[in-house]
């Protein structure tokens, strides 16, 4: 029987949205902060707004864009995993899950560095995302929130 979830409405450019787990995961890594909680992924740039309590060097983001690359270079897969959300928060973040989630969960995993409860469009390898720029960013010292702006250079 196929997993009842959660419709969705909107349609990734999928290396895109991939490129952003991967961005997610290397900022909780690497700060220790909550995923993005404010992201606008689309096809030619993207942005995500992340938590935390001093604006990163511009050596920290240089090293941000770097290891994003590093884990795209390792040609990793992208596969996806119905549970439910019992077995779920055990793996993954469930805090920003939306009240009507479905009780079945598609966890998203990219090799082992990442795992993400997801409904959207992935590439199946991360050979399939491109070259990852960051290509400004900001940080809002009222509100404690660094801003990414980021886009993919596509393969030739």
């Amino acid at each position: 029987m196929e997993p009842q979830l959660n419709d969705h409405n909107k349609q990734e450019y999928p290396p895109m949205h991939t490129a952003e787990h991967l961005l997610n995961a290397t900022m909780v890594k690497t700060f220790g902060c909550q995923r993005s909680h404010n992201a606008h992924i689309e096809r030619k740039k993207s942005k995500c707004d992340y938590q935390l309590p001093i604006c990163p060097t511009q050596e920290e983001i240089q090293a941000i864009e770097d290891k994003v690359n590093e884990v795209i270079s390792q040609n990793l897969p992208v596969t996806a995993e119905f549970m439910e959300q019992q077995k779920a928060k055990e793996i993954v973040d469930l805090s920003k899950l939306p009240a009507d989630a479905s009780e079945t969960l598609r966890i998203i995993r990219i090799g082992n560095y990442d795992a993400c409860a997801c409904i959207g469009i992935h590439v199946c390898n991360t050979s399939e995302v491109g070259t990852f720029k960051i290509i400004s960013y900001d940080y809002d010292e009222d509100r404690k929130t660094l801003r990414l702006r980021f886009k993919l250079i596509e393969k030739k």
